[in-house]
């Protein structure tokens, strides 16, 4: 437990040292002790039992003394950061290994001092470092209410079409109306259907989602409406199907637009009736349940075409909600990006990441033909990939910074031809461009990151106006 404590205000930040070196207490205690709560700890076992009692707001790690080696005192930071991205970590050591100080830094250190420690140096870091948190905290806590203020249980955005999609949402939810989601794919049309059942009175009921494009033609029957015992090979017990699980319920029919003419037709039925007969059955079963479904087809061409039927069409079409493409939904990606990435942060235990600058103006420029599901796959792996706590330009995917350069120009052959030169020079000037801002505006660094010689590389900005 501490083996000194200087307390003062309530008011004064808590904050604690732990070290087994004694010939820093008196250090601790002239320049630390005045300005801050502090307790001067001789282990790291007792980090845990003094910050149940006392909220720490900073905790200087000695790495050295911590545990059996440097490497231990890492260790122990890190297993710090992953309980509390806000605490402010300070790592001590005496060791002017380059290594060690990136280390620390990648286990999610704020600051790192090497002995000799000038003690009045630190209380003067260690100031200014609880004063950037706080200013975090505060700004996070602000973020927080902006994201509580445009979301809608777990879908998140501020964009003029989202709220659009909220509203419709909060009408259709207590009555028992058929609704269709509508919208690419990647555009959580899932959880819309989610967020419709969350904010209804079937919210405790069943919720039943079949993906009808997932499903093979020859199975889906089986899945949809149940079997009884015989009625097919392999059939070895009777089963209830998902329309029957739904009873009482949601039942979600994701991609509809997938689910063959023969079993539109059988829906159809159920859907007049509320009614399901198993395969294999002799009488039917009444159910209650309520019918949402999502499709990212034009079911209308569909309709045309004789894939779909016109009257199912209709019996499902009551209420169509838009779910837009991220590429539309102006204003959103920072804060999905934001959401991503405390997710991820925490389901995988490292420390928190954000983006800088210049790679979310890259991020909000894209135009994410896979739309939130692709952004949520990229943060997923910048999280688990990029080291340190900053997601920088040069860490995103090559066809995205492509994409930004060249301001999304169509790289594909347009039916009325190209003219092949041209093209050359454009894509010429794109890689020039990005390679010279990568470098700073040093034509040898950008010359180098392109694998090109000094002389070709000016020949090639000289030729192309590119400075």
């Amino acid at each position: 437990m501490p083996a000194s404590v200087a307390a003062r205000t309530a008011e004064e930040h808590r904050i604690a040292i732990v070290t087994t070196d004694e010939t820093a207490l008196p250090d601790v205690e002239k320049f630390l002790a005045p300005a801050f709560h502090t307790s001067f700890l001789k282990s790291a076992d007792h980090i845990l039992s003094l910050w149940t009692e006392v909220p720490l707001e900073a905790i200087i790690l000695d790495i050295d003394t911590v545990g059996a080696s440097t490497n231990e005192g890492l260790e122990i930071m890190g297993e710090l950061r992953r309980i509390s991205e806000d605490v402010v970590l300070v790592a001590l050591t005496r060791s002017g290994s380059r290594g060690v100080r990136l280390k620390a830094g990648e286990l999610g250190a704020n600051e790192f001092f090497v002995a000799p420690v000038d003690f009045n140096e630190l209380r003067l870091v260690l100031q200014r470092a609880l004063e950037k948190r706080g200013i975090e905290i505060e700004n996070r806590r602000l973020r927080d209410q902006l994201v509580s203020k445009y979301s809608l249980c777990d879908l998140i955005g501020s964009s003029e079409p989202m709220r659009r999609v909220y509203d419709a949402v909060c009408r259709v939810a207590d009555s028992n109306i058929t609704v269709i989601i509508r919208g690419e794919s990647g555009t959580g049309k899932e959880l819309v259907a989610q967020a419709i059942v969350q904010l209804s009175e079937r919210r405790e009921a069943p919720f039943i989602s079949v993906n009808c494009a997932a499903l093979p033609e020859s199975l889906i029957e089986a899945e949809l409406f149940g079997h009884e015992k015989g009625a097919f090979t392999g059939a070895v017990a009777a089963r209830a199907g998902h329309i029957e699980s739904a009873n009482g319920g949601t039942l979600f029919l994701d991609e509809i637009g997938a689910l063959p003419l023969e079993l539109q037709s059988k829906l159809l039925r159920v859907l007049e009736s509320h009614a399901v007969q198993r395969i294999g059955g002799r009488g039917s079963k009444k159910i209650d349940f309520r019918l949402v479904t999502a499709t990212n087809e034009k079911l209308e061409e569909a309709v045309k075409a004789g894939k779909f039927r016109e009257d199912l069409y209709y019996r499902i079409h009551v209420i169509p909600i838009f779910l837009p493409p991220l590429r539309e939904r102006q204003g959103d990606i920072p804060m999905l990006v934001d959401h991503f990435m405390r997710l991820y942060c925490a389901a995988n235990h490292v420390t928190h990441k954000k983006l800088d600058t210049e790679a979310m103006q890259v991020l909000e420029e894209y135009p994410w033909p896979g739309n939130v599901r692709e952004l949520e796959n990229l943060v997923q792996r910048l999280v688990l990939m990029v080291e340190g706590g900053e997601v920088k330009l040069k860490h995103l995917p090559q066809q995205m910074l492509y994409s930004s350069t060249t301001k999304h120009e169509d790289l594909l052959i347009p039916e009325e031809g190209l003219d092949f030169d041209e093209e050359l020079s454009r894509i010429e000037v794109a890689y020039l461009k990005a390679a010279l801002r990568r470098s700073g505006g040093k034509k040898t660094v950008a010359a180098e990151l392109l694998k090109l010689d000094a002389q070709r590389m000016k020949y090639l900005c000289r030729k192309h106006g590119v400075s």
